[in-house]
């Protein structure tokens, strides 16, 4: 074993609406010679590859390197639904500190259509038929998007047995566009208020409405992870190595609770970021700053509580206090997470990974979290996968 693994590059492109974006493979190639530039070295001195996308054909993840270089390397094409990023970087840090390689990339990235999500193939059975099922059976609303019936669902169990109200998720849609002005990169800078967010359009009635639920977005991301010695011997930034991680996929509980917060993946982000605290031996209270997977403004709710940021059922306390923000316990995607910063799925950990290493760089800006020296990332795709990250400044 060679020890942690340091993440000595980090790229992206600014997310963009489909049909305005460049083409996966262009988009891809510019956020890699980012990450490349950023760490200070050339292509030639990567090992493997990563490739992370969900709406593509096989070997995407070629097409796009070739641009940068045709140097031989293992290039893996990973796909992990909405995980899919991190899981990119799941799997090139385990290359690192295994001693397999010194210097793996991850890179991710996303040309998505207008519109929800779906199924690409229609002649075979979809992963998600006992997602769906158990979605009828608890919230039936066959009339609504898949997508916002599990979290729009999710939500709803809250507020069933918790009482939280409609308004608590506009604030947190509203902090978002307030963190997003701050960040050139993101989709959407224009700052909303909650009662702007509560008078958008509605999708379900007293359950959601349209700025609660993020845009399909088209984008990439790309890091650079090696050892130490790899660092030091090419003179490379290592003040950011990753602390701690874990990946974890549906339990029992998942359909046996018959709770749709389990569907969503509650459990499987506990067990993760339980994992990562137990790893790193720390609490989440030793955490300054944070992005998780909003993609809906009810999952960022109930990843509050899954994340132990605070304890269940009092997120709408929470987010009452301004905890979720600058100035509280902690800064919840300072980068305008994925409501206002996009949501091109494959792009989507590794974008996380881009704000939280400049967060712990100092290379913020505006929106930096003065004094950040842990920062934990949750990254979640329903079928399942979750994928939590800890990040340590050296």
């Amino acid at each position: 074993m060679s020890g942690k693994a340091y993440v000595a590059g980090v790229g992206m492109v600014p997310f963009q609406k489909p049909g305005k974006s460049d083409s996966y493979d262009t988009m891809a190639t510019e956020a890699v010679r980012a990450a490349l530039a950023d760490a200070g070295i050339g292509y030639e001195k990567v090992q493997q590859a990563y490739a992370g996308y969900v709406y593509g054909d096989s070997t995407c993840g070629q097409r796009a390197l070739y641009h940068v270089g045709m140097t031989g390397i293992p290039v893996v094409n990973v796909n992990n639904n909405c995980s899919t990023g991190s899981t990119a970087l799941f799997l090139a840090r385990q290359a690192v500190e295994s001693g397999v390689v010194e210097c793996a990339l991850a890179l991710g990235f996303e040309q998505m259509q207008p519109g929800a999500i779906g199924s690409m193939f229609k002649d075979r059975i979809s992963p998600f038929q006992s997602f769906d099922d158990e979605t009828d059976h608890l919230v039936g609303h066959g009339e609504i998007p898949l997508a916002l019936r599990y979290f729009g669902g999710a939500g709803k169990a809250h507020m069933d047995e918790f009482g939280t109200p409609l308004e608590t998720f506009a604030k947190i849609r509203a902090k978002a566009s307030r963190h997003a002005a701050r960040n050139p990169l993101a989709l959407f800078r224009q700052e909303v208020t909650p009662e702007e967010v509560l008078q958008s359009q509605v999708i379900w009635p007293g359950v959601m409405t349209k700025l609660m639920a993020c845009p399909p977005t088209c984008g990439a991301a790309a890091a650079i992870v090696c050892t130490k010695a790899f660092a030091e011997r090419h003179g490379l930034d290592s003040s950011v190595r990753i602390a701690a991680q874990a990946m974890t996929t549906d339990g029992p509980e998942t359909f046996q609770a018959h709770d749709m917060r389990e569907v969503v993946g509650s459990s499987m982000a506990r067990r993760a970021a339980n994992q990562v605290y137990e790893a790193a031996g720390i609490g989440p209270e030793d955490v300054d700053v944070v992005e998780l997977h909003d993609c809906f403004a009810h999952n960022e709710l109930l990843t509050y509580e899954a994340l132990g940021l605070c304890g269940r059922g009092e997120a709408a306390k929470f987010v009452d206090d301004g905890d979720n923000t600058y100035g509280g316990k902690y800064v919840t995607n300072p980068s305008g997470g994925l409501l206002s910063k996009g949501h091109p799925l494959g792009a989507t950990g590794l974008a996380q990974c881009t704000e939280l290493v400049q967060q712990l760089r100092g290379q913020s800006g505006p929106r930096q979290v003065e004094g950040a020296r842990l920062a934990l990332q949750h990254n979640l795709g329903l079928g399942g996968a979750c994928v939590v990250t800890l990040y340590e400044k050296v």
